[in-house]
């Protein structure tokens, strides 16, 4: 009986070990198959585009209007920063320009009157002239008349200091018209200055509006909100990064295949795609691009074979793979997910 029993212990371990042969032979020979027919790699993950958002002015966080991971539409009001002291100083610069205004209007006020008086002067200068033209004519016929013995030396004499004084007033209003000209010269400069204050201090209203308006934080794309690193009180300088927004509405993947492998790689072929966290989704890719470049050429230090002694490594190439049909994984798809790829040969 314990002969027997042993014989047919032997058959069974026999018949299992046959069987675990068939069935190792069988997944062996559907491995190999399939390295034969396909490409495929583990080093890939899904990526999406990520926007930070910076403060683009300094100030304390007066509110904030989202928590982390919450959802966001583009333009949607996030975070206030305390702008009270922008605001006093935007008064103060408006007042400023009202100051400045004034001066304009008072320096245009200036000219005006003085262009008038240069009207006066050069009246002034031609009834001068005319009494100059006159004293000489009448200092010409008194000469006449006195060598005819007709006038005095005295009337001569009076006559020719007529025209000497004509002749001083004539010269005192091309001077009183040069000294009009070089005033009026004067006060176009100024009202050109005062413009320019008044433009320099629209500018900086304008500057300080536009700070202003700074303290008002929305988001630039609709997403998801990530981790914030800011709090209600939190002084924040400029450029601050106070969190990012996750677009979660549109995803790629970006799968590093060894260069031995593409050859069977072009733009526009299909791929097969198994999400480690989800791998009974179905979901198909296709190829957008290959890089031009392996990913060893962007790291921060590039290897260089010729400065030391020479390991050859199989390197690999980003691939960049579109997700079909995405809006049907959407809720379950995450940046950063790892991926298997598959691609036929």
């Amino acid at each position: 009986m314990e002969q027997q029993k042993k014989e047919r212990q032997g058959k069974i371990r026999k018949i299992v070990i046959g069987i675990l042969l068939v069935v190792a032979l069988y997944f062996g020979i559907k491995k190999i198959s399939f390295s034969l027919t396909h490409e495929t790699t583990d080093n890939a993950q899904i990526e999406t585009s990520i926007v930070p958002v910076l403060a683009r002015t300094s100030g304390y966080v007066k509110n904030i209007t989202i928590k982390d991971y919450d959802s966001v539409q583009q333009n949607q009001l996030v975070v206030e920063l305390d702008d009270a002291e922008l605001q006093a100083t935007l008064e103060e610069q408006k007042a400023d320009l009202l100051q400045s205004t004034a001066e304009v209007a008072n320096a245009n006020a200036q000219l005006t009157n003085a262009l008038l008086s240069l009207k006066n002067n050069k009246g002034i200068i031609e009834l001068r002239s005319i009494r100059q033209k006159k004293a000489l004519n009448d200092v010409t016929r008194d000469q006449n008349l006195y060598k005819e013995q007709a006038i005095t030396k005295k009337q001569l004499d009076e006559t020719e200091y007529q025209l000497a004084a004509a002749n001083q007033e004539a010269s005192n209003a091309q001077t009183e018209l040069a000294i009009a000209n070089n005033k009026i010269a004067v006060l176009r400069e100024a009202v050109n200055k005062a413009n320019a204050m008044i433009q320099m201090k629209q500018a900086k209203i304008k500057e300080s509006e536009l700070k202003l308006s700074y303290t008002k934080i929305t988001t630039p794309s609709t997403g998801k909100i990530g981790k914030k690193n800011i709090n209600i009180g939190q002084f924040v300088q400029a450029g601050t990064p106070m969190f990012s927004i996750v677009n979660d509405s549109s995803y790629w993947i970006v799968a590093n295949f060894k260069e031995s492998q593409l050859p069977s790689l072009f733009e526009g072929k299909k791929v097969s795609v198994r999400v480690d966290a989800f791998p009974d989704l179905n979901i198909q890719g296709t190829i957008l691009s290959l890089s031009d470049a392996t990913g060893a050429k962007f790291s921060l230090l590039p290897p260089d074979n010729s400065s030391g002694n020479f390991i050859k490594v199989t390197q690999r190439i980003p691939v960049k793979i579109s997700i079909d049909n995405q809006a049907a994984f959407k809720n379950k798809l995450r940046a950063g997910m790892s991926v298997f790829i598959t691609v036929d040969k």
